[in-house]
């Protein structure tokens, strides 16, 4: 029996959407129509972006939105809306039945059913092989890392250069060495080398015990700071996530034992990365290592502290993606490029996180992110 093709559809904006600008492969501000049938891919586009769409190849067809305005009219006796051109194409295509997914407009399905066209929503993911990354993909996402290390490197020289104040707080340049200001300087760094770096992490002493919290505030020596830093490549919109931990001044015994464990389980997850490994199973790999050391990881009345994030998680597209390295994570397949990024929080004692970007191969991983692992800063 020959097998149905499954026809899945989009109707999408690339800033809203990873899917829209995987098909594209370029930025397109307006919402457009896509019908991927097996791997053949059809997009309609206004004369606004109909020649570069036509000359750029990432379509097997381009349909000018205009004539299927016109056939839309005709059919339906309406100023036609986007259901109603969804209809027309799939009838142009054959197909009886379009795919789309959770994200998709629910005016737009509702208009297209009116029609006649049936319309199934995939729970899942729409296009799975965008977890696999090509090897232009994965050269993006090196890029994107680029972006990630220069910013880093500033927050460390940023750093470097404060003065302790008597308290113990910083001073860069004569005025007060916060978050905010840190974070100013970082994505300043990451946008001159091609990346949009946002809502990047800049967060001292407690703070950082809240692996997201952004950071506020006046940075204060002797305490661990967290700087994660995932910017957006700003031509092709795929993503790099990096992380360090620093301290300015000395550092007490308890948080060198608290950094060297992170970076020790860090290593344990690189020696466990391959095309077939379990996600979750590594994940607790490390769970169980920094059990061993003395870090458990526990939900309390008011947080939790440990280790209680996952692992890591595919980047490409979007910043977080699957398959990941979690609780419930799901086998490795090569080509993946996923973020190793173990870490540890203990209020009164500090945050410690430290990431990096691999790509999965079949006997291993390779290293797509560099940055110096130097965190105390005298």
């Amino acid at each position: 029996m020959r097998r149905m093709a499954k026809a899945r559809a989009l109707y999408a904006s690339t800033d809203r959407s990873a899917d829209a600008l995987y098909l594209a492969r370029t930025h397109i501000p307006d919402p457009f129509l896509a019908v991927d049938v097996d791997g053949r891919r059809t997009g309609v586009f206004g004369a606004l972006e109909f020649g570069r769409m036509y000359a750029s190849g990432a379509f097997a067809a381009v349909v000018a939105l205009e004539d299927l305005y016109l056939e839309a009219k005709a059919a339906f006796g309406a100023e036609p809306v986007p259901g109603d051109l969804l209809a027309v194409l799939a009838r142009r295509m054959n197909l009886a039945e379009v795919t789309v997914g959770a994200d998709f407009p629910s005016l737009v399905l509702r208009q297209a059913e009116r029609r006649g066209l049936a319309v199934t929503v995939e729970e899942g993911v729409l296009f799975p092989e965008r977890a696999v990354k090509t090897p232009g993909e994965i050269a993006e996402i090196a890029l994107g890392n680029v972006s990630a290390a220069a910013g880093i490197a500033e927050a460390a020289a940023m750093l470097k250069a404060a003065t302790v104040r008597p308290g113990g707080t910083l001073e860069l340049a004569g005025e007060p060495l916060t978050s905010e200001r840190v974070r100013r300087e970082i994505e300043i760094a990451c946008l001159k080398k091609g990346g949009w770096a946002m809502e990047t992490i800049v967060a001292g002493g407690d703070q950082a015990c809240d692996p997201h919290c952004e950071g506020e505030g006046i940075l204060r020596a002797n305490e661990l700071i967290v700087v994660d830093v995932f910017p957006r490549r700003a031509v092709s919109g795929y993503f790099g996530d990096m992380t360090r931990t620093f301290l300015k001044s000395r550092p007490t015994e308890r948080q060198e034992h608290l950094v060297a464990t992170v970076a020790q389980g860090q290593q344990l997850a690189l020696s466990q990365i391959r095309a077939g490994a379990d996600g979750r199973t590594i994940h607790f790999a490390v769970t169980e290592y920094f059990e061993k050391m003395g870090y458990p990881t526990e939900r309390r009345p008011e947080r939790s502290v440990g280790f209680f994030h996952g692992l890591g998680h595919c980047v490409g597209l979007e910043i977080h993606e699957l398959p990941r390295m979690n609780r419930t994570g799901s086998p490795l397949a090569e080509g993946n490029v996923i973020t190793v990024e173990p870490g540890l929080y203990y209020p009164g004692l500090g945050g410690c996180r430290i990431e990096d970007v691999v790509v999965v191969r079949r006997d291993g991983c390779e290293m797509i992110s560099s940055a110096p692992y130097e965190w105390v800063i005298p």
